[in-house]
């Protein structure tokens, strides 16, 4: 019985000794890190390499989080944000008036054409400038001519100087006999460089270079070599492309709405999307008899020469002056629980906050309730930042988020 007892005990006693002491947990904060694009922030690879969509190089996200998955702030570094396209707004009063858009085509600025045309009558031998579309500036030159009167024009000037040299009547005023055959001869079109060239060569030239006196892009070449001109006659027309015209129909019931020198936004599929402020220049004060539409025609800069008459354009026209605590529309992300915005915080992280927008165009949209007049909000690329905030909360992107 004593040993039945011994057993016991023993058996308990190791027992005890097994059974495992109680440690603390420690939750640790993990690194998660994966790859995506900046154009399409689906992807999600966890390896370096290239976007399977558009081949563009992808940037690495790194996350760090516990098991709390609320979605509170979300850091990149400066090449992230370069690489991401991140571009941020602040909210302020805008105007948020009722927009329509019309579409339109550029055209040049009629009143910036401007016309060369001959100032005697003669032969064109050389045309210097042969195609529609050069550029040709003040001075240069853009035809020779073969006239009977120019060269006898030439001859009087060159006759009125030898007589100064070897006549010494006191009764003939030489200085304006050359003073009247010079004026002729700047009047049909010999510049003072060209003249002082006559007076030195004494010589006078079977054909006489036409320097230009207009500049711009070449619009029409009413001549060739050969032909025959007379005094007056259009020889080139050249248009100013620096600013130029859009011009669209809008209905005769829409005419009170618009006024001269309304800003308007101008957009250009053609061009990416690139977006030019410009103007209202003209309202015809008549309809067009077949349609009975109105023309509008809208100003523009052109400083680079990217926009080409003939491009389709499109007019944003703002009604009205409704301003209100706005944002951009591409700052607003829409989903299933409402409407959100990625805000930058002091400290450059970025957070989502949920808002109440308001009816607003196609710039701006009112804010009702949910963000302040000065807050800082992502207008692009932040796509991107939703995209991480998914791969961190899972696919409840609101998550934790207070109005």
């Amino acid at each position: 019985m004593n040993k039945i007892k011994l057993l016991v005990l023993l058996s308990t006693l190791l027992f005890a000794a097994c059974k495992p002491k109680p440690q603390q947990i420690v939750v640790k904060t993990q690194s998660k890190a994966y790859y995506t694009c900046s154009m399409h922030p689906q992807v999600h690879e966890d390896h370096d390499g290239n976007c399977p969509i558009c081949g563009m190089k992808l940037i690495k996200v790194e996350l760090t989080g516990t098991s709390d998955k609320t979605v509170d702030r979300i850091t990149l570094t400066a090449t992230q944000l370069q690489l991401a396209g991140i571009q941020t707004d602040t909210v302020r009063e805008e105007n948020i008036s009722s927009d329509k858009t019309l579409t339109g085509t550029v055209s040049t600025d009629e009143n910036k054409a401007e016309e060369l045309s001959a100032r005697i009558a003669g032969r064109i031998q050389q045309l210097f400038v042969r195609t529609v579309g050069e550029k040709i500036s003040v001075g240069q030159p853009v035809y020779s001519i073969y006239s009977e009167d120019l060269q006898e024009a030439e001859k009087e000037y060159l006759l009125a100087k030898q007589q100064q040299k070897v006549l010494h009547n006191p009764d003939v005023d030489y200085q304006q006999l050359i003073s009247a055959a010079e004026n002729k001869l700047q009047l049909w079109g010999l510049s003072a460089a060209q003249i002082k060239s006559l007076s030195a060569s004494g010589k006078v030239s079977a054909s006489t270079i036409v320097l230009s006196r207009i500049g711009g892009t070449v619009s029409d070449i009413a001549v060739h070599e050969g032909d025959y001109v007379t005094e007056g006659m259009s020889i080139f027309k050249t248009q100013a492309l620096n600013n130029l015209w859009v011009q669209a129909q809008i209905y005769a019931g829409e005419t009170s709405t618009y006024k001269e020198n309304d800003r308007v936004s101008v957009f250009f599929p053609d061009l990416a999307g690139q977006v030019i402020n410009g103007k209202i220049a003209f309202i015809n004060p008549e309809l067009s008899d077949a349609s009975k539409v109105d023309l509008i025609r809208i100003s523009i800069p052109n400083p680079q020469g990217l926009i080409k008459p003939g491009m389709m354009a499109y007019i944003s026209i703002t009604n009205g002056n409704n301003h209100s605590l706005a944002v951009p529309a591409s700052a607003i992300l829409t989903g299933g629980k409402g409407s959100m915005v990625w805000v930058k915080n002091s400290d450059g992280s970025f957070s989502p906050k949920m808002i109440n927008p308001g009816a607003g165009n196609s710039n701006y949209v009112p804010i009702l309730s949910g963000l302040n007049s000065g807050d800082i909000v992502v207008t692009s690329g932040a796509y991107l930042l939703n995209s991480e905030a998914i791969f961190k909360n899972g696919n409840d992107n609101m998550a934790g988020m207070k109005m």
